[in-house]
């Protein structure tokens, strides 16, 4: 008996010099937080984004937690941060001590409308936090604007972005601090791992300070402050070394998937996630929006059933138990209830694409 083999979401490339790298990280014993590739990576992932300062931590999470420690985001301090997000965005705010003050989304874009951040800031406010969601960047010009005015932070959540355009210049490259994540299923990976990247050099050696204990650099095993053991492993960097090689392949294979999901999909009763004017996304995730909740669910199953991998929209923040308040965001629940994730990776085949957009088109069909 044949077992039908599933078309999962999401799956790396790992067809470069990644087993070579690893390996020489096993032949000369440097496997833990130091070596030589973490420091390459660094360098690398710098050059590669045209970011002057960057330094690698062991996840997405740890890295926003950082960046906020580095700004002194903390207890009686306000950030405010889309509630339509991956929780880590908001789950970071309040490992610091600080509130959450959740904003809605664009209907176009799914990103923070910049609209309703005004009404939101007040004397307890330190920073916006700017997440690119799923790979479409937010309006930077209006954030910075926003942000100069009234003397806050600008934090740039990239984790999903890497890769992703703003007018020309790279996603994370605006703010007075960027985080990114390499988790398994992110564009470029290192199985799990994180970046933390500014302009600001003081921003930048703090929080290496902070991910290593917060050991002294003069005095051998003494501890200045509330550290933590944040750092990435030589290996991890190594695999990230050998996929930030490939990256602009991985990105333009996604870019292609996108524009055949597009082509395939544009005359059925969805809508794809928008791009805003003068950007390029990173098409992490192709998202498609159906007209309701029933209407996803029906095709999420209707996929399943024939061994299509998909995922919901992020369910927004502010309907989770540990952050849950009585506000209406509409836009974001909208979109939540009735978003889909369709398959990504770059290694997904056309044949296997346009499976999945004619089991779509007739689930469609089947239920009209």
């Amino acid at each position: 008996m044949t077992v039908k083999k599933v078309i999962p979401i999401y799956q790396p490339d790992l067809s470069g010099n990644e087993k070579r790298y690893v390996n020489e990280c096993l032949d000369s014993n440097w496997i833990s937080s130091k070596g030589e590739f973490i420091e390459r990576f660094e360098n690398s992932f710098c050059e590669y984004l045209n970011i002057e300062y960057a330094t690698s931590v062991s996840n997405g999470t740890v890295a926003l937690h950082l960046a906020l420690l580095a700004l002194g985001v903390g207890p009686g301090d306000e950030v405010i941060v889309p509630t339509l997000t991956y929780i880590a965005s908001v789950n970071a705010i309040a490992m610091v001590g600080a509130k959450p003050v959740f904003v809605d989304s664009l209907n176009n874009t799914w990103n923070l409308d910049p609209s309703q951040l005004e009404g939101k800031i007040n004397s307890k406010t330190k920073a916006i936090m700017a997440v690119h969601l799923y790979g479409s960047s937010c309006n930077m010009d209006e954030l910075l604007k926003l942000c100069r005015k009234n003397k806050l932070f600008l934090i740039e959540d990239s984790a999903e972005a890497f890769g992703t355009k703003y007018k020309g210049k790279s996603a994370g490259s605006f703010g007075d601090v960027s985080t990114f994540s390499f988790f398994g299923n992110k564009t470029i990976t290192t199985g799990e791992g994180g970046m933390v990247a500014s302009n600001n050099k003081d921003i930048i050696e703090k929080i290496s300070h902070l991910k290593s204990q917060a050991v002294s650099k003069n005095r051998e095993y003494w501890h200045n402050e509330l550290g933590y053991n944040y750092r990435m492993t030589n290996i991890c960097a190594a695999i990230g070394l050998a996929q930030l090689e490939k990256a602009d392949e991985i990105l333009e294979k996604k870019s292609f998937l996108a524009d055949l999901y597009y082509q395939e999909l544009y005359d059925c009763p969805l809508d794809f996630q928008s791009l805003p004017e003068d950007t390029v996304s990173s098409f992490w995730m192709v998202s498609i929006c159906l007209e309701n909740i029933e209407t996803r669910d029906r095709i999420r199953e209707h996929l399943k059933r024939s061994f299509i991998e998909t995922r919901p929209i992020f369910y927004p923040a502010h309907t989770m138990p540990f952050f849950k308040n009585n506000e209406q965001y509409v836009v974001a629940e909208s979109i939540a209830s009735r978003g889909i994730n369709l398959p990504s990776f770059p290694g997904l085949k056309k044949h296997q694409l346009k499976s999945i957009c004619d089991e779509i088109k007739l689930s469609l069909i089947n239920n009209s």
